[in-house]
């Protein structure tokens, strides 16, 4: 019973270890798989986000004239001006409101996002009060289904599609037509412009063309960087707040191993006295009770991990500090975060039977056989 309480205690440690390193990386993954390394994503200089980014139209027409834009099949520019803002939007469960990203697109947006495609319904029209909302927007705020109708820009708009984004954070908005956008939340600019290149290597010259550019005071980045320095502060977050809570609960099953280990020790006297007149080394005694500590950290860490597995069914959403919208995504178990569960189960395996295991292998011959 002892054994089994000390290998369920570490299970419990090893899933809380391994949960906060899955919820950290599905956090991660989902902004970066957001963006394309192929784009280019244009915003003020200075700001963090979209949301706080500014662009004129007349910025915006300079940035459109750049040589190493690419262009479609039918020659027009793969080049988007587009607009992002929060909403306040009640949940459809606890009616309590959450801010939601609306994002006005151009005509070109979907072509510069493969990964986003229709679900239901059909794409909004532009010059129309029409929008289309992700998958995970329309499952958890009121009004956000298909023909359903939401109210944000002191407007009506209709939700006339749903469309699928994967694991990606363009599940968690809702996008509509950049003017009508603008015309209602009252902005005259842009929040970004985004395009591909042509050629992925001309990055850097039009980074150093934007950036130098005293008409513009704007900054380039690859969108894939963009989406991983959104997803930066988050996930440090989570990972220290993850190491606290294993290292409190960590302590309690590395006692618990110890007690578990110097009982075996305990019960083993005679054993141990036997092994020792028969031949067997004190290296032979230690290395024993060793192999059995970390077997006992192994078995929970499996069990933790298994447990643990189960959480990729789960999605949450927590809000974005980057960006201070909701962001949906699920817990993302790789095979780092095995390796280092599994790891973290043999240290805690062998903190927990060192002492107990150097105390066995140090005993004398004739007291260990004086006690059978």
């Amino acid at each position: 019973m002892t054994t089994a309480l000390t290998a369920s205690g570490m299970a419990l440690v090893v899933f809380v270890f391994a949960v906060t390193l899955m919820l950290a990386e599905g956090l991660r993954q989902t902004l970066v798989e957001t963006g394309s390394y192929d784009n280019v994503i244009i915003i003020r200089k200075g700001s963090q986000s979209e949301v706080q980014s500014g662009i004129d139209r007349n910025q915006a027409a300079i940035v459109a004239s750049l040589p190493e834009i690419a262009t479609g099949e039918q020659g027009e520019e793969l080049l988007a001006r587009e607009l992002v803002v929060l909403v306040n939007l009640p949940k459809r469960e606890s009616e309590k409101p959450s801010h939601v990203q609306i994002r006005g697109v151009g005509a070109n947006s979907l072509a510069l996002r493969p990964q986003v495609k229709l679900a239901a319904g059909r794409m909004p029209r532009f010059g129309s009060l029409e929008v289309i909302a992700g998958e995970s927007v329309a499952k958890r705020f009121k009004g956000a289904g298909l023909g359903e109708n939401l109210r944000f820009g002191l407007r009506d708009w209709t939700v006339v599609g749903i469309f699928s984004a994967g694991k990606t954070g363009y599940s968690s908005e809702i996008w509509g037509d950049a003017d009508q956008l603008m015309q209602a939340f009252r902005r005259p600019i842009y929040s970004s412009v985004l395009f591909k290149l042509r050629n992925p290597s001309e990055f850097n010259a039009v980074r150093d063309r934007v950036e130098t550019d005293p008409r513009l005071l704007l900054e380039a980045k690859r969108e894939k960087k963009y989406y991983t320095d959104q997803s930066e502060m988050m996930t440090k977050f989570l990972s220290i707040l993850g190491m606290t809570l294993t290292i409190m609960f960590s302590l309690g099953a590395v006692i618990g191993a110890t007690i578990t280990m110097y009982a075996a020790v305990a019960n083993r006297t005679g054993e141990i006295g036997t092994l020792r007149a028969l031949g067997f080394q004190r290296a032979s005694i230690l290395a024993a009770f060793l192999a059995e500590s970390l077997f006992l950290g192994l078995l929970g860490g499996v069990a933790g991990l298994a447990a643990a597995s189960g959480m990729q069914f789960l999605s949450v959403s927590t809000m974005n500090w980057q960006t201070f919208a909701e962001l949906a995504f699920s817990f993302t178990l790789t095979g780092r975060i095995v390796f280092s569960s599994l790891l973290f189960s043999l240290v805690m395996g062998f903190i927990g039977g060192v002492l107990p295991a150097v105390r066995a292998a140090r005993m004398n011959i004739v007291d260990a056989l004086r006690t059978t």
